[in-house]
């Protein structure tokens, strides 16, 4: 391990800081771009190229640590986990073929765009109600956070209409999904573990009594689809489809909280492109992709190397653990020109890898974009002098695969 190995690996680097990680990432494709980082035991990655190649093949980097722990759960942690019966995988994240292949046609074909296009004119209701509460939220006067009224709440409702899930359930369910994350991409305390596995107990318990309630009562959502499917035959068990449901509950609706939260920042902090798509729609699908690509909800992933192995002129032993800064990938200059720049014209913007690649595609993009687009119109359209509080400076949870705010600040003027 050479020098710039050894400042790395030390507390000149916390890859649970996502702040302001730009500038570093920035120095690590510039002078180091795979280095090993020996407080966390991973491998960082932070070129394109080599992240792009790392999804590409899975039978060397297999995705079965992508849902571990970064800092091992304690014992009182564990217990509750074991008492509360919690015995969740992974949906597909984690899995590999012949598995993940297997499983994932299954559920692909009940959730796909002919579901999402079903409910596009309700996606469009909910965006508007809840920019209804924010324009409510502004009237009394000050900033309101964009955050809590719009960008944390909309996706979950979007989610769990695809879901059956009733409205009066998405309080707990965001929570259940926060607890998810904490535990699996923070650096918790033993004292923070144990209320954070109460909570992964409950929500998987929440999901066994979904799959009841369907069984019992069949309705037209994709939980529904998933267990007819399996009485005609289908290669799924009841263990594999709770764990379908348990990713996608949390994925397809925290993801794009966080898009939604990042685009408005920055957005609003480069004036020219909020100003372009209000006054041209037809840019928003394109700005939609550069803002995936600058802005991510995920900027990192890991992967584990089943076998001796050599990336970017590095070997790495077998059982390496690695850590794809996807967030750094999407801002290589040599993928990207003037890649720390927001440019919603950039014409491979939709090459980024804010979906992953490969066979671990996310497999609710569809859904995502057209969340996306309805929220981008519809803000244009309602808050086209919206900015940030003037004292506003974003802050972000730490975790090592989520950029998430803590809050979205913003104002407008009123009529």
């Amino acid at each position: 391990m050479n020098a710039l190995d050894t400042i790395r690996g030390s507390d000149a680097y916390d890859p649970y800081d996502l702040n302001n990680p730009h500038p570093e990432w920035h120095r690590f494709r510039e002078e180091q771009p795979i280095f090993y980082h020996e407080p966390s035991g991973y491998w960082i990655v932070s070129r394109y190229d080599d992240i792009k190649a790392i999804f590409d093949d899975w039978k060397t980097f297999s995705s079965e640590n992508a849902q571990k722990p970064m800092r091992p759960m304690c014992d009182a942690a564990r217990q509750v986990m074991k008492d509360g019966g919690f015995s969740a995988y992974s949906g597909l994240t984690a899995r590999v073929p012949p598995d993940h292949t297997r499983i994932r046609k299954i559920a692909q074909g009940c959730f796909g765009p002919r579901r999402f296009k079903a409910i596009a004119p309700q996606i469009e209701e909910i965006v508007a109600r809840h920019l209804d509460d924010l324009e409510e939220a502004g009237r009394a006067g000050g900033p309101v956070d964009f955050w809590q009224i719009v960008a944390h709440p909309v996706p979950a409702y979007v989610l769990f209409t695809l879901m059956g899930i009733p409205d009066e359930d998405v309080p707990r369910i965001k929570k259940y999904g926060e607890s998810r994350s904490r535990m699996t991409s923070s650096d918790l305390t033993d004292e923070e573990q144990v209320p954070v596995a109460h909570d992964m107990v409950a929500y998987w318990q929440y999901i066994h009594d979904l799959l009841d309630m369907r069984r019992a009562e069949p309705g037209d959502d994709f939980p529904s689809d998933l267990l007819r499917l399996q009485a005609e035959g289908a290669e799924i068990s009841d263990e594999e489809i709770a764990g379908v449901l348990y990713s996608t509950l949390f994925a397809g609706h925290e993801t794009t909280s966080t898009f939604m939260g990042n685009y408005v920042i920055e957005a609003l902090r480069n004036r020219d492109a909020w100003e372009a798509i209000k006054a041209d729609h037809s840019l928003i699908p394109n700005a939609i992709e550069e803002m995936l690509r600058f802005a991510p909800s995920v900027v990192g992933w890991r992967r584990k190397a089943r076998h001796a192995t050599q990336l970017g002129g590095v070997d790495l032993a077998e059982g390496a653990e690695i850590l794809m800064l996807t967030g750094s990938a999407n801002r290589d200059e040599t993928t990207f020109p003037e890649g720390e720049r927001l440019d919603i014209s950039r014409e491979n913007a939709r090459t980024h890898l804010s979906f992953g690649y490969g066979i671990h595609y996310c497999l609710g993009f569809h859904l995502a974009k057209m969340e996306g687009q309805a929220l981008v119109r519809q803000l244009a359209e309602r808050f086209p002098d919206m900015r940030l509080a003037e004292d506003f400076v974003p802050e972000y949870n730490r975790n090592i695969t989520f950029r998430v705010p803590k809050s979205v600040m913003v104002e407008w003027e009123h009529a």
